[in-house]
């Protein structure tokens, strides 16, 4: 079965589409904004929809401003691991936090919330940043018998690259759209992700591929 053979059983899984992930947000990934047309064309292929939405607390372990003297971008240890720390982003009811206006996907069946906790970030739709907390998508998307999982949104190294390896994890095909995502790209995080793509077994196409011929 080719990519394009869209089932039942498959999923489109939008990862934070955000407005402040996109121009003018508190963490603006370069052109993110340009991935909703894509989603939008792609959406009519699927008949199963679930979004994920990063939903910080004021606070939160993984933003700069909670550690004395530490700036955005720097790393530090936390008890998982170690950490990149973020300007202040999609705090929990701000417009920021907010689904970016132009994303029209009423269909979707499930709206993921992630990062709630103070002490944990969370990349991944299917787990927290300790790599094993979970979320309860997976659960979910096993309970409906999805076997494969198309990944858009933001941010392509980040969490939707975080989402894909952890899809592979499960026992899940895992397809990311390019064109359908844009990367932050910081201290060659793609270069990085994309060896563990290599290694996992994560398929990388172009949304065109999905209109190609039978």
């Amino acid at each position: 079965m080719t990519p394009k053979n869209i089932t039942a059983q498959d999923v489109l899984l939008v990862i934070d589409v955000q407005n402040d992930f996109c121009p003018g947000g508190a963490l603006d990934v370069a052109g993110g904004d340009a991935v909703i047309a894509v989603i939008q064309q792609v959406a009519p292929r699927f008949e199963h929809f679930i979004l994920t939405q990063d939903w910080h607390p004021a606070g939160h372990s993984s933003f700069a401003s909670s550690h004395a003297g530490k700036k955005p971008y720097e790393q530090i240890e936390l008890s998982y691991g170690m950490q990149t720390l973020w300007p202040d982003h999609c705090v929990q009811g701000t417009k920021g936090a907010e689904f970016h206006p132009a994303l029209d996907l009423p269909q979707a069946e499930m709206v993921v919330r992630k990062g709630a906790r103070p002490q944990i970030d969370s990349y991944s739709a299917f787990f927290e940043n300790d790599r094993t907390t979970p979320t309860g998508l997976g659960d979910y998307l096993r309970d409906r018998n999805f076997t494969r999982v198309f990944l858009a949104g933001l941010a392509y190294d980040y969490c939707v690259g975080y989402s894909a390896l952890d899809a592979r994890r499960l026992g899940l095909q895992a397809i990311i759209l390019r064109d359908a995502c844009r990367a932050i790209d910081l201290n060659g995080s793609v270069a990085k992700i994309e060896a563990e793509f290599a290694e996992a077994g994560v398929t990388v196409m172009e949304s065109a591929d999905l209109f190609g011929p039978s």
